[in-house]
């Protein structure tokens, strides 16, 4: 009923719509940074110090922050099928996109300049085995948070954008992948900083994807019907359910499934993200937000 997800075929891809997609990701990034980014040109620093003018609490930024970007980019969401219908499929992806973009960008770039800040709760960092713990965690959080990773060329609007149903791979674990990995990123995460900041961030951004499991489950029973009801009694929320009660049946060559890929970029750009950790820092640093 559903879809094989993480299918990647190189014969049907063109060399055309990756240029295509190249150039828009250029051109995106360099709008994002002038128009939002530059300290100079850019809109983001007003955007922030509006919001950082309502509390002198960095946690209550933070929530504050979370919750516009949760509002616009859920908002949204839920507005697809009507959008669509009106702009076109690629139009609203693009609107979608040109929204969200700089609130999660200066979410994280708040984040990152403030993530030490409030109350400290407990220090665990120099126990030995927690950083291993917490790296572990985050990797294996990376694996259920980007399922976008399987229809690039959508995200970016090169081909029309779909709202998938998809049922292999890892959503075989959890129909809400996302949610699961946001889940264990959190618990990595403020386990390692352990303060009131960290904990804040983790508990809005869980929200966040707790909501987000309830208006995807409505969007997809509104767009597919019977055939995602079938796929909800197959798959569960919480991971490995639907597979420790029966209803979730594993082929023999399940692990294939994997040995895609797009999971192979996922990780590829995992080991690269941490490594890049101190980039990230150093660039975030320079915004001043």
């Amino acid at each position: 009923v559903g879809e094989d997800a993480a299918v990647f075929d190189i014969s049907t891809q063109k060399v055309s719509s990756w240029v295509y997609f190249s150039v828009i990701l250029g051109v995106v990034t360099a709008v994002l940074y002038v128009a939002w980014i530059d300290t100079s040109t850019g809109y983001g620093g007003a955007f922030v110090d509006a919001i950082s003018s309502l509390s002198t609490n960095h946690e209550v930024v933070m929530l504050i922050l979370l919750f516009i970007f949760t509002a616009v980019h859920s908002g949204m969401a839920s507005f697809r099928d009507a959008g669509e219908r009106l702009i076109g499929e690629r139009a609203y992806r693009v609107l979608f996109a040109g929204l969200s973009l700089p609130l999660a960008v200066s979410a994280v770039v708040y984040f990152i300049n403030h993530r030490y800040d409030g109350v400290q709760l407990w220090q665990v960092q120099s126990i030995p085995g927690v950083h291993q713990l917490v790296w572990i965690l985050s990797f294996i959080s990376f694996f259920f948070l980007y399922p976008s990773t399987f229809n690039l060329l959508e995200v970016a609007a090169v081909d029309k954008p779909k709202m998938h149903l998809w049922e292999t791979g890892i959503m075989r674990i959890s129909r809400h992948p996302q949610m699961v990995g946001q889940f264990i990123w959190c618990i990595a995460h403020t386990l390692w900083m352990g303060n009131s900041m960290m904990l804040t961030t983790s508990l809005g951004l869980i929200a966040h994807h707790i909501f987000g499991v309830w208006n995807g489950d409505r969007r997809m029973s509104v767009r597919y019907g019977k055939a995602f009801e079938i796929v909800k009694i197959r798959t569960s929320i919480f991971p490995f359910a639907a597979i420790l009660d029966g209803r979730q049946k594993l082929p023999k060559d399940y692990y294939k499934e994997f040995l895609r890929l797009p999971y192979l970029t996922i990780l590829a750009l995992t080991l690269g993200a941490y490594l890049a950790h101190p980039l990230f820092q150093e660039a975030s640093y320079h915004v001043h937000w």
